[in-house]
């Protein structure tokens, strides 16, 4: 078995109705012939996409074990469809359910980088609530970043930042991950309120690495520990990585998320 051409065209699954109707792109590797191992899903950042080095990497790491690996761009990311200031937490988790229930892994680890790792809380959560909670063999969190909105960005609005989201409806931040701003919307502020985790206990039912970089100037590794206290059921590990930044993309970084994985696929 070989790793998909990169340059060939990606599956499509439309998600929604009518107007709110948008082509999600995929890239599925099927398991190799003969392996049962738990399929691995990669739920990427804000403003990212699936040809990523982790989520390439975690790819090539699926076709050397057996195991199946899902990847996917949200609405308005990479190359599927929608526009990326309709994007909220609750549109993402959405199309991230219907690529699930499309695929439909009999067993699978969720790996979500920084946005995607609150987009894997809230997908355990419903797929807990449909009585599916034993699909989910493991979960590797990645600078997660869930409730972001009310935790990192609405406590430090300045006073322009918020007149911006009453009169225009979004306000636009410098990133240093490219030459266009980061832009956020009132509509995915409001919504990120509806999607929060972290007001309770939060029961994944499966073992849980959290790696998380100790210089990462956009999610404060406080924010890390803070989700550990609300994981007291479950088998947590968190590796602090004492010089990593947000992306946690250098080969050192990508070898340790490789191991939590095979960790979780081997358990």
């Amino acid at each position: 078995m070989s790793l998909p051409n990169a340059d060939a065209e990606p599956d499509y699954l439309d998600v929604g109705s009518g107007v709110d109707k948008r082509r999600i792109a995929m890239r599925i590797l099927p398991a190799a012939r003969g392996k049962s191992l738990p399929a691995l899903v990669w739920l990427g950042g804000y403003r990212s996409d699936m040809a990523g080095t982790k989520a390439v990497e975690l790819e090539r790491h699926a076709e050397k074990t057996g195991a199946a690996c899902i990847r996917f761009d949200y609405s308005g990311h990479g190359v599927s469809g929608g526009t990326f200031a309709d994007g909220t937490l609750s549109r993402w988790l959405e199309e991230s359910l219907a690529v699930l229930d499309h695929v439909n892994p009999k067993r699978m680890v969720l790996i979500g980088s920084s946005m995607g790792g609150w987009i894997a809380l809230r997908l355990i959560a419903e797929l807990r609530a449909r009585g599916q909670g034993g699909r989910i063999a493991g979960l590797v969190l990645i600078a997660p970043a869930p409730d972001f909105t009310s935790e990192l960005i609405e406590p430090n609005l300045t006073d322009a930042e918020r007149a911006s989201l009453a009169e225009r409806g979004y306000f636009e931040e410098p990133t240093p991950y490219g030459p266009d701003p980061n832009i956020y919307t009132a509509r995915l502020i409001e919504d990120g309120r509806d999607n929060r985790v972290l007001h309770g206990i939060i029961e994944t039912g499966c073992p849980v690495h959290i790696l998380q970089g100790m210089r990462d100037p956009d999610v404060p590794y406080g924010h890390a520990l803070k989700l550990m206290e609300h994981l007291p059921s479950d088998d947590v590990v968190m590796t602090l990585i004492r010089d990593g930044d947000h992306r946690l993309s250098r080969p050192e970084d990508v070898e340790r998320m490789l191991a939590a994985v095979d960790g979780m696929i081997t358990a």
